[in-house]
């Protein structure tokens, strides 16, 4: 099963392709898609709230390369017995074969089938349609990927946007285009000399909150520009220093880190080169809240296998 938890996006900023510069909002995601994922849950009894939380972590809110070629919003692969349209990008293996929609809708109605028909997924359906927790920690043990992270992803996703009022009997749908449209081409811009092309990141969620892996050295003040966030905000949220420069690999929080880590994720051992930094922000927490949990100071050492608490 295709892992896109971490979606592959271009600066705005940048001078790309038409179709790279349309991009769609996750809350314009579900109003187009909460009725399809309503329908499929009273045919299938997969819930609302995982179809939709699963639609936007694999597809970045549709704007994946594989949702925008091949319709395909949940990075099903083709396995055995596919006989539809196929689509093949590298992913886990150089050229591997996903399948192809003619419509958005197919694939959700594809998404719901898979789930219902595969043995594996059986015991889900013996949860309570309105238990999101449960299903979402029901998918990552019946391997639907492999991400550890991926259930504290999908409840992250459905508390963040209320997606689970869906499932409940009589939910209300937003209002949402009734036939599926297609992003309309935005106007390529005129090149931008300050912008280096290489500069890009990837938008990933640490305990529930958006944040972006650089994959290049990133100027200050373009990252200000491509985020729309003041650099004091991010500066406060990443516990940065006026000086700290934005290098390939760090990872940048675009909200406040939380004070505990992720359901689940209770303890972290320390590793050659970890520090109380380090280890708060690979959690998405808090370096003052950290060390309160161990009753440890700034400077404490850290050795090698000791068990950090989380939560």
């Amino acid at each position: 099963m295709r892992l896109p938890f971490l979606f592959f996006l271009l600066l705005s900023a940048l001078p790309l392709t038409a179709q790279d510069q349309e991009k769609q909002s996750t809350e314009s995601y579900i109003e187009q898609y909460a009725e399809a994922a309503i329908e499929n849950m009273k045919k299938s009894g997969v819930p609302a709230s995982i179809t939709l939380a699963q639609g936007i972590l694999e597809s970045g809110s549709g704007n994946s390369d594989l949702a925008r070629s091949a319709k395909n919003h949940f990075g099903i692969k083709c396995h055995a017995g596919w006989t539809g349209k196929t689509y093949h990008m590298d992913d886990d293996a150089p050229n591997e074969c996903f399948r192809s929609y003619d419509k958005v809708l197919d694939s959700y109605r594809d998404h719901a089938e898979f789930l219902r028909t595969r043995p594996r997924y059986a015991s889900l359906f013996e949860l309570p349609i309105t238990d999101y927790k449960a299903w979402a920690n029901g998918l990552k043990a019946a391997g639907y990927a492999t991400n550890p992270q991926y259930p504290e992803l999908l409840i992250g996703l459905i508390e963040r946007y209320s997606l689970h009022k869906y499932d409940q009997p009589g939910a209300s749908i937003p209002k949402a285009p009734k036939t599926e449209t297609e992003l309309k081409p935005a106007a390529e811009p005129k090149p931008n000399p300050r912008v280096n092309k290489s500069q890009s990141y990837r938008l990933v969620y640490i305990n529930g909150l958006r944040a972006v892996e650089l994959l290049s050295d990133f100027d200050r003040a373009l990252f200000n520009q491509a985020f729309e966030l003041p650099e004091r905000k991010w500066m406060k949220y990443n516990e940065r220093g006026p000086n700290d420069a934005l290098k390939a690999g760090q990872i940048v929080f675009l909200e406040p880190l939380r004070n505990s880590a992720a359901l689940g994720t209770n303890e972290h051992a320390v590793q050659a080169g970890d520090t109380w930094h380090s280890i708060a922000h690979k959690y998405g927490i808090k370096t003052k809240a950290l060390l309160k949990k161990n009753r440890a100071g700034a400077g404490s050492p850290l050795e090698i296998g000791t068990k950090i608490r989380l939560r």
